[in-house]
């Protein structure tokens, strides 16, 4: 008896069964080069973001540092505190709005609000001396106000960044008033300022630090920044 039509089934049977583990396995090395390539970009998008973070972070800390050897040459603190004078070094009023590098725009008004009292519309007197967990001063909260605004290029003009750097009287003043350095003596926050220096880098990165400073005198007859606190503001 011939087994020819049996036999071509079988073979036929055995065939497909092939194609599909052919196609299983082709399916199972797509999803792994797939998978390879999704990690691979995700791995290289987070270094990319870990490096903006840190410009923009170093950026922030330069721009603090430059406002602070500043402000050592300002006489009077109060006209800074209360918005009157501003650096030399500012693109413009200390208000409106600026295009960032990276694209997008802020507004500085905004900015000093935010840091001030939390929202962007601007702060009322008991908006400003609300005590809560970031600002316990009660009326001594710093009444922040921008002070040196404008690109900054810590790496090369390929990575330029906007920086804000903001003015407030220092907290641990008891006069009641942010917009005058208290002088009276006892005053614990007499001859102090607070520094805010926000950096708005590349992929929409952001950081933010924050230190209070005193001036102290130099040899020459010249006085030089030296901070008491330093910090990042998360």
């Amino acid at each position: 008896m011939s087994c020819l039509e049996p036999c071509r089934l079988a073979a036929d049977r055995t065939s497909g069964s092939a194609v599909v583990l052919v196609l299983v396995g082709m399916w199972l090395l797509s999803a792994v080069g797939l998978a390879t390539v999704l990690l691979a970009t995700a791995d290289t998008l987070a270094a990319a973001n870990q490096r903006d973070a840190a410009v923009a972070l170093h950026a922030a800390e330069a721009g603090l540092e430059l406002a602070a050897s500043e402000l050592v040459g300002v006489s009077d603190w109060d006209s800074v505190l209360s918005g009157h004078d501003t650096s030399v070094f500012a693109d413009g009023p200390p208000s409106g709005s600026r295009t960032l590098p990276g694209g997008g725009a802020i507004r500085l008004e905004e900015i000093a609000s935010l840091a001030t009292c939390g929202v962007s519309a601007g702060c009322s007197v008991a908006a400003r001396q609300a005590v809560t967990g970031d600002r316990p001063w009660g009326a001594n909260n710093p009444n922040w106000r921008p002070y040196r605004h404008g690109r900054l290029s810590p790496g090369g003009p390929a990575e330029e960044i906007y920086v804000v750097v903001l003015v407030g009287d220092d907290p641990a003043e008891n006069d009641g008033n942010p917009e005058k350095d208290g002088l009276a003596p006892g005053n614990a926050g007499a001859g102090a300022l607070m520094l805010r220096a926000e950096a708005f880098g590349p992929g929409l990165s952001r950081r933010s630090v924050e230190a209070a400073m005193v001036r102290v005198a130099v040899p020459g007859g010249a006085f030089a920044p030296r901070f008491l606190s330093w910090r990042e503001v998360r």
